[in-house]
């Protein structure tokens, strides 16, 4: 009687199939990575590109000024208000939240919510997205009493050079945490003009590249700038480790000064 073969694969036909899968799986595996890094990124823009759609129609109501960066005593922002300083911010009171949707939140960013952060951070609210104060939302008066003056759109000389939001990240010991201003690279006084160096927050979390939305509404990614890469900070964090720090010119603080005139680049 003859015998039919039977339609099982035998062993070393199974670990060829199997080895065949694992080098599809390793070529497949980085491509599906990039594709989610990409689509993360995709995210944030659109969430810098609301943040910049909700400023310009908070200056459409009022006057043409930009929104304040904060109050005086630190509890409102742009981004929330709080009942004291530490009481969490409530999203729908700050100066854009009634311009940011129903929920009256600023939203995560997808890629800064899968980093390390640290357990207690001393701010929380801006989703890793971080306003231009110093410019734009007015400067921190030296009393109580000193007024908070942001800058109206129309006097911009350079709408499309200056910084309007950007993605941010402060670094700590150990981690990171929110931080809710894309800080300038030296500090302004009261006067306006300019101090001594300043703190980076600007996060390089995209590839090594930060986004950043300028004031003319327009939002892409900058690399940073190789001189810009200050070493452990006054919070114990390691800047360059964690990917923050400045681009673009630092002289007259670049990009964040709408009255830069220096070279682009």
């Amino acid at each position: 009687m003859k015998r039919h073969r039977s339609p099982a694969f035998t062993l070393v036909e199974l670990l060829v199939a199997l080895g065949v899968l694992g080098v599809l799986a390793a070529l497949l595996l980085p491509v599906a990575g990039s594709a989610r890094r990409a689509a993360r990124q995709a995210s944030s823009v659109g969430n810098l590109r609301q943040l910049a759609v909700a400023t310009h129609a908070y200056v459409a109501d009022n006057r043409g000024y930009f929104p304040p960066g904060m109050s005086f005593d630190n509890n409102t922002r742009w981004h929330g208000a709080r009942a004291s300083s530490r009481a969490p911010f409530d999203p729908a009171r700050g100066w854009l939240g009634p311009y940011l949707g129903k929920d009256g939140g600023v939203k995560i960013c997808p890629e800064f919510a899968l980093l390390p952060l640290v357990a207690a951070s001393f701010e929380t609210g801006a989703g890793g997205y971080g306003y231009n104060l110093a410019y734009l939302g007015g400067p921190i008066p030296d009393t109580p009493a000193g007024p908070y003056r942001p800058a109206r759109l129309a006097a911009l000389p350079r709408p499309g050079r200056t910084v309007l939001f950007a993605t941010t990240a402060l670094a700590r010991a150990g981690g990171l945490q929110e931080y809710p201003f894309a800080e300038a690279p030296r500090w302004r006084n009261p006067a306006g003009g300019l101090a001594g160096a300043n703190q980076p927050s600007v996060h390089f979390r995209f590839g090594g590249r930060a986004l950043v939305a300028w004031c003319d509404g327009r939002v892409g990614p900058v690399t940073p700038n190789p001189a810009g890469w200050p070493g452990a900070n006054y919070y114990g964090g390691d800047n360059a480790g964690a990917k923050v720090g400045w681009f673009g010119p630092l002289d007259a603080n670049g990009y964040w000064n709408p009255e830069y005139a220096g070279p682009s680049g």
